[in-house]
């Protein structure tokens, strides 16, 4: 695989993170709940409208 190759392979996977993120945050706000996420080390749950 050249280098080309594995940098756009990079950035489809990157682009894919981004968007399952989107979603997640997206489906948080649809059904009212909360997500459980890392800030400053610690682990903390907040509302999506709280990111």
């Amino acid at each position: 695989m050249s280098d080309r190759e594995i940098l756009e392979m990079q950035n489809r996977i990157d682009r894919g993170i981004i968007l399952a993120q989107q979603r997640l945050v997206e489906r948080s706000r649809l059904f009212h709940s909360t997500l459980v996420v890392t800030r400053g080390g610690h682990v903390v749950e907040l509302l999506p409208d709280d990111l």
